[in-house]
């Protein structure tokens, strides 16, 4: 059959990068077009994903609305181009409106029930719609749940393994704490309103001040007196830098999330939860979030209080999610060819039965 998977931020392409290199090896044709968004387009090309670039980077939520019009229009012209039997996203808005036009299958991935623009413009004409168990909502009749988390199609121990020397790149003592702390850019169309933390150097010094080392991935700019904090890193190389930490501090969901299923303890700011979230600090002890108002100060306290801990044992907690937990890419290209069956028996001609 015929896949198109299509790619709109970094995420997406750590995602769907398993899933790829499988429905290939099956004799699929995997098509996978993208829209540039932060480093989306060199991941691609860091992983060898053959791909084509459609649209541009929005620099502000006006112009999004641009680009994004100006990608479905490129995605539906393609689409009917390759015929696909598939087109699947994380989200899925371009991929739901262009499968519907030109009569494929969508299969749609998400995890973020707070972005409801993205809910209202896409579920609505999604074929399927793949949620985690945790998600809160119901999509309906089309709605699959799986026992999982989006991290979990790239970071299980199935599909990588760490490589924790990248420490060593650093000038950073042995005996000394490494935090990464994640600053985010609040530009999405979900973040309009929220926040996280008061003050980025506040969480330096304080960090610093309990014996850490603290490195910063930040998707603005940084004040001058912190760019000697910055890290830079080839971005396929992040995972290794997140299971490195002692200590992950994010004012990110995914990066938060990404910690917590390597095993590194993750302090989440935001003042918006997520099912995700929530299931891994209750369930599993791997992530601590802060929403309210007092979350600066709390988050702080409870990051100093994890790096003083001998105690706990992490990668424990994070053995008995993964006992519960599934390999994500397994169940992406179980329905994705799911999918691809239904619509490949939809244009079939029927044959009379010569009896």
């Amino acid at each position: 059959m015929r896949v198109v998977v299509t790619i709109q931020h970094p995420g997406h392409v750590h995602f769907f990068k398993h899933a790829i290199e499988e429905m290939e090896g099956r004799g699929h044709e995997v098509y996978v077009f993208a829209r540039e968004n932060e480093v989306a387009v060199d991941l691609l090309e860091a992983y060898d994903i053959d791909h084509e670039v459609l649209a541009g980077e929005s620099d502000s939520l006006l112009s999004l609305a641009t680009v994004q019009a100006t990608y479905e229009a490129r995605l539906l012209r393609r689409a009917r181009q390759v015929k696909p039997d598939v087109i699947t996203a994380i989200g899925g808005v371009a991929a739901a409106h262009v499968a519907t036009a030109v009569r494929a299958r969508s299969v749609v991935f998400y995890d973020t029930e707070h972005a409801s623009l993205i809910t209202r413009l896409a579920y609505p004409f999604a074929d399927v719609v793949c949620t985690p168990s945790c998600y809160r909502g119901d999509v309906g009749a089309k709605h699959r749940r799986y026992p999982g988390y989006h991290e979990l199609a790239y970071l299980h121990p199935d599909r990588f393994e760490p490589d924790r020397s990248v420490r060593d790149t650093i000038d950073c003592d042995p005996s000394d704490p490494l935090v990464l702390a994640r600053i985010s850019s609040w530009g999405a169309s979900h973040d309009v309103g929220q926040g996280g933390f008061e003050s980025v150097r506040d969480v330096v010094e304080r960090l610093e001040n309990a014996g850490a080392h603290v490195v910063l991935t930040a998707e603005g700019d940084l004040p001058a007196s912190l760019e000697s904090n910055q890290l830079t890193t080839a971005p396929e190389r992040l995972h290794d830098w997140l299971a490195a930490a002692d200590l992950v501090v994010s004012e990110g969901a995914t990066t938060a999330a990404e910690a917590a299923v390597l095993g590194t303890p993750a302090v989440y700011v935001n003042s918006q939860a997520l099912g995700y979230t929530t299931e891994l600090e209750a369930q599993y002890g791997l992530l601590f979030a802060f929403y309210d108002e007092t979350r600066h100060a709390r988050a702080l306290e409870k990051a100093v209080s994890i790096l003083e801990d001998d105690d706990t044992d992490w990668s424990a907690r994070r053995a008995a999610m993964l006992d519960e937990r599934i390999d994500v890419t397994t169940r992406i290209v179980t329905e994705l060819e799911t999918a691809g069956q239904e619509r490949v028996s939809d244009r079939s001609p029927v044959v009379a039965n010569p009896g």
